[in-house]
Formats: C-alpha cells, sequence, structure tokens
C-alpha cells in the first residue's frame, strides 16, 4: 500500500481512534499485527495515518480489540473508504494543509456551533473583511497568497448543515478595515442570521459575569458525539482537539455561553442598530 506524505486532519482522526481502540485493548501495535497476519510496521503505518486500511481489515481489528460499539464501527469504515476529492484539493500544495482540513471538516460535519469574540468567522465574513483579515498578517503575505486565502474562504461559505453562531460585541464593533467594510460585514450577518438553518446570538458588552472570553472556538458535529472535533486558532494556524473529555468540557462551554446570549430577535435588532450607527 503506498504511503501517504501528508495525512489530512480526517485521516489522522481514523488513525487516532484505531490506536485508542487498541490501546483500550491493552494489546501493543506487534500483537495487533500478528493477530491479523501482518508486519508491525503496517500497524504503525495505519496509526501514524501514513497508510490506508480496508474495511474487511477495520474490521477484523475491532473484532480482536472486543469493540462492540457497530455504529461507531461503522462510522470508522465510512472514515477509512470515503474516496471524496472536493473542490479544496485545488488548494494542496498552495495553502497550508490547515486550510483544506477545516474545508473537509465543513464537508463531512453534521452541525456546526461556533463562539466568536474578536473577528466575524470565516464562514460569514465578507470578502472585503476576509481581505482585509489576511492582510493584517505578520510576515505579510504576498498579493497572490492573500488572494488565495480570500477565494477558499468564500468558498467555504456554502453552508448546507445546521449552523449556530453566538457573536460578542467586540467582533461586532472591531473595524478590520473601515466603516463602509464594517457596515457590509454587518448587513451579511443581518441577512445570513434569516436563513432557516442559521442562527446568531450577541454577547453584548454589558453582560454581568461573563468570564468566558478566552471560549472562542469552532465546533464540528460527527456521525457520532464521540467523532466529534474543536477547531481552536493557534499562532500558526489551528489545533484539532478530539478527546471524548474534551469534546465533553466544549458542548458545555458552548451552552453555557449560548445560554446567556440574547436571544435571535434581540440579537438581530442589537446587530442592526451598531450597522445604523455606522
Amino acid at each position: 500500500m503506498t504511503t501517504r506524505r501528508e495525512p489530512t486532519a480526517r485521516q489522522m482522526r481514523l488513525a487516532v481512534e484505531l490506536r485508542r481502540l487498541r490501546d483500550a485493548a491493552g494489546l501493543s501495535a506487534r500483537q495487533a499485527a500478528a493477530m491479523i497476519g501482518v508486519n508491525p510496521v503496517q500497524i504503525s503505518h495505519i496509526e501514524s495515518g501514513l497508510s490506508g486500511v480496508s474495511e474487511k481489515r477495520l474490521r477484523r481489528l475491532a473484532s480482536h480489540y472486543a469493540c462492540t460499539d457497530n455504529e461507531f464501527i461503522d462510522a470508522l469504515v465510512a472514515m477509512a473508504t470515503d474516496r471524496t476529492r472536493g473542490w479544496w484539493e485545488e488548494y494542496r500544495g498552495l495553502l497550508p494543509t490547515s486550510f483544506l482540513d477545516l474545508a473537509e471538516l465543513d464537508h463531512h460535519a453534521r452541525f456546526l456551533n461556533e463562539i466568536a469574540i474578536l473577528y466575524v468567522p470565516g464562514l460569514l465574513q465578507t470578502e472585503d473583511y476576509a481581505r482585509a483579515v489576511f492582510s493584517s498578517r505578520v510576515p505579510e503575505l504576498t498579493h497572490d497568497e492573500l488572494e488565495l486565502r480570500v477565494l477558499h474562504r468564500m468558498r467555504r461559505q456554502q453552508i448546507s448543515i445546521p449552523y449556530e453562531l453566538v457573536i460578542h460585541e467586540s467582533a461586532l464593533r472591531i473595524r478590520v478595515s473601515d466603516r463602509a467594510a464594517s457596515r457590509a460585514q454587518l448587513t451579511k450577518l443581518l441577512d445570513l442570521s434569516e436563513a432557516d438553518r442559521i442562527t446568531v446570538r450577541v454577547i453584548p458588552f454589558d453582560l454581568d459575569g461573563f468570564g468566558r472570553a478566552a471560549s472562542t472556538m469552532t465546533y464540528f458535529g460527527g456521525p457520532l458525539p464521540k467523532l466529534d472535533t474543536v477547531v481552536r486558532d493557534v499562532p500558526h494556524g489551528s489545533a484539532f482537539i478530539d478527546s471524548e473529555a474534551q469534546l465533553s468540557t466544549f458542548r458545555t462551554r458552548f451552552r453555557k455561553v449560548e445560554a446567556v446570549s440574547l436571544d435571535l430577535e434581540r440579537s438581530r435588532d442589537f446587530i442592526n442598530r451598531l450597522a445604523k450607527e455606522l
């Protein structure tokens, strides 16, 4: 089997889950390899995302690992046998891998929950807003690099799943560009908030007791809760979080932040008022 040079985040997630199953069974890679008659190196490659795994071999491994969660095994098989080559593959070798991984997560997600504190999320940005955000990068991007990022971000905005956003007033007020661009961004946010699949809730500055300013995150719902993914921005890209304990923590965090936000109607009125002030 061909060895991959750069596994995607989805391929790495499958690899991690198989490693977790083996660890839970208390087996070494050598023992697992012996059970299905392969070289231990093959198990190592599978568990590092460098090699794929067939449905037959995956199900054999799950059986030896005493995993009886058939729904979970079926979900892993779907990940292992998926051959989707989405539009994001056009950017491979042109943009950092994390850009492609985010687009792939979008494609496979069942729902999206997001908390935004400082910026309007990329999935809802106008082109001018996105360009201003990327233009502020240090070191500066070349013109071609900047335009590739903006184009990729605009192509990600085909939201066809439930998307819940909780956004802080600071993100609505910070002008990443000029007044006109800020007004256009707020108008787009208002328009999108009317869509059936998108909900936008606002956290105003004058909310008492809001101690969750570090809660920025994007939560991607998987086929099963244990296959959800949280993405958080880090200085050099994006961090992908997938442990069950942390996923549970972020689910709770989202619901707590959502619970103190304005309702949908008051949120739209709030955004509309800010737009009129510009």
